[in-house]
């Protein structure tokens, strides 16, 4: 394959999911139903309290680390989001100060 075809079809298949993802949002920009209303409201959250709980799905409680380093990043994320309102910078923060519990730089 030469680079002209794999550039084509990156492109193409870009489009095809750029498409894909904003024509729903385009095409019902200014249709209100009460059910994209009601799942645009709670989807969201629904989906990171799954996220979170999953995360957590195998942590151990007893031994080890005793679920430190995820409960003080999880906590850092949210003291930071409530505080800034802002989700990049709490999610960073958040994964920083995690890997820095697992690596063993903090309280090594």
């Amino acid at each position: 394959m030469d680079l002209t075809y794999l550039v084509l079809f990156i492109l193409c298949m870009a489009s095809a999911t750029f498409l894909t993802r904003a024509l729903p949002f385009w095409l019902l920009k200014d249709h209100q139903h009460p059910l994209i209303l009601f799942l645009g409201r709670n989807l969201p959250p629904a989906v990171m309290t799954l996220l979170v709980l999953y995360s957590l799905k195998h942590v151990t409680w007893i031994s080890g680390s005793y679920g430190l380093p995820e409960v003080s990043s999880l906590l850092l994320v949210t003291v930071i989001h409530l505080c800034l309102k802002n989700a990049l910078l709490s999610i960073a923060s958040g994964t920083i100060l995690y890997m820095l519990w697992v690596q063993g730089l903090l309280f090594g």
